[in-house]
């Protein structure tokens, strides 16, 4: 017998035994020849050692008890039952780490209130040999309006277990707006973020100079937001914008635009606490938008369109990806802005550098920047050292992935996404491979998933991993 047909053969045995000991547990069984209908869907992903147990639950709500088996093709086991699969964070963390670059098998059986067990075909979770190397991710959750902010904040989540706590809320200003929350590369003591409404302004955040406001200059027009740290924590490079919004009328799909009727790249100097104005980047008929430097803080990537009529050529305005040269010793911007990408039939925006100099991912639209809204939107990456780019099939969907960061070391990602039901961003994470292949995304774990995503009428946004 050919090695192929023993090992097919093998597989079998060891389908058909799982099966067997699972219905001889429980009396009557009723085999099946499907993979479990769960949410969320874990079936098949790559997750690191370090993340929070993956607990799951009957996609069907008739559904209403579990046993769930998982072992490790290294060793290891976990049985529990319940009316979802929830495992104990430390022996899933044992788990994950005996079996490092080594795969789990499930093994689900459910069934309803007073009907017999349905056995399940096992699935397979993959342990990847990368760590996320980051303890904790920040995000913003907010109710998914369009005016009012209602009850919103920045929080921290420990990606090993479920703790969340609160960096900063609006409990104690009702009414005011929290975002654009960003640290240098996850490191929480440099960081910064804009509040609109009562007390509003830009807050940075740094060990050489404490908490202060920042001032932007008055012929600025506008707010300092969508900031991103220089490597060296001495620079923030933000934009100023006007923004508004317009509602569709006609358009199931698509609710609302936002658009810029004014906006603009600049440097800021945190430490001298004052704004580098630099009229080579800042065109009176043009829209520089999401700026971010490069990972050894010699470029400054933009993105920028021709700024169109509101609001009867909304849909025109397409960004193109580009970058300028900047000196760190002096603050100052160089004197030739490089198109990398065009905009010509897509908009491009968010553009984030992988830490390791090797990609950009960056996300694109039918038109404009504010892509939350935009069903179409969808990740890209280019790979900066063939000149490659391409969209990540194997993550996007038909809703919208809208924003995204890197891990420090590179290896993860995150992002959101409005897969699930159409209306609430959620986060999702995913790996590259040495080809630069994604891997399918996982959404981040909770300890009861569907009571939880299923039920929250909040927004996760603007996520990005911190190192401790």
């Amino acid at each position: 017998m050919s090695t192929l047909k023993i090992r097919f053969s093998y597989s079998l045995l060891v389908l058909a035994a799982l099966v067997i000991t699972a219905c001889q547990r429980s009396g009557k069984c009723v085999e099946s020849n499907d993979l479990p209908a769960i949410f969320p869907d874990y079936v098949d992903v790559t997750v690191p050692v370090d993340i929070a147990p993956l607990n799951f639950a009957m996609l069907d709500d008739s559904l209403t008890r579990m046993v769930v088996v998982v072992t490790g093709d290294k060793g290891g086991r976990i049985e529990v039952e319940g009316d979802y699969a929830d495992f104990p964070i430390d022996e899933w963390q044992a788990l994950l780490s005996q079996n490092r670059g080594g795969k789990l098998s499930v093994s689900v059986k459910a069934r309803g209130e007073g009907k017999v067990w349905t056995a399940y075909l096992p699935f397979s979770i993959n342990v990847s040999t990368d760590s996320l190397g980051d303890k904790s991710i920040a995000y913003r959750r907010i109710a998914p309006g369009y005016q009012l902010y209602g009850h919103m904040g920045i929080y921290q989540r420990t990606l090993a277990t479920f703790d969340e706590v609160v960096i900063e809320d609006n409990s104690n200003q009702p009414g005011t707006c929290l975002n654009c929350h960003t640290s240098n590369r996850g490191n929480a003591a440099q960081h910064t973020y804009h509040r609109r409404g009562n007390n509003a302004g830009t807050f940075v955040e740094h060990e050489q100079t404490g908490r202060y406001q920042a001032e932007p200059p008055k012929e600025l027009g506008g707010s300092m937001v969508y900031p991103y740290w220089h490597p060296s924590g001495r620079y923030i490079a933000y934009s100023t914008n006007k923004t508004s919004q317009m509602f569709h009328l006609a358009n199931a799909e698509k609710r609302i635009e936002v658009y810029d009727s004014q906006s603009d790249v600049f440097v800021y100097d945190v430490l001298q606490k004052r704004v580098l104005l630099d009229t080579l980047i800042m065109r009176r008929l043009w829209a520089e938008n999401t700026p971010a430097f490069s990972p050894d803080g010699r470029w400054l990537y933009f993105t920028t369109a021709r700024r169109q009529v509101y609001p009867t050529d909304y849909n025109r305005e397409r960004y193109s990806l580009c970058r300028v040269a900047f000196d760190e010793q002096t603050g100052r911007l160089g004197q030739h802005v490089d198109t990398l990408l065009r905009g010509d039939t897509i908009s491009i925006s968010w553009p984030r550098p992988s830490y390791d100099g090797r990609y950009i991912m960056f996300t694109t639209a039918n038109h404009g920047y504010f892509t939350i809204w935009h069903p179409e939107a969808d990740l890209w990456l280019l790979d900066l050292e063939t000149g490659a780019t391409r969209p990540l099939t194997e993550v996007n969907s038909p809703r919208a992935e809208s924003f995204h960061n890197w891990s420090s070391n590179s290896r993860w990602f995150l992002f959101t996404s409005r897969r699930s039901d159409g209306l609430y961003s959620r986060i999702y994470f995913s790996s590259l491979t040495p080809d630069g292949k994604a891997t399918k995304p996982f959404l981040l774990p909770q300890r009861n998933p569907k009571a939880y995503d299923l039920t929250s009428l909040y927004s996760f946004n603007t996520p990005e991993f911190l190192i401790k």
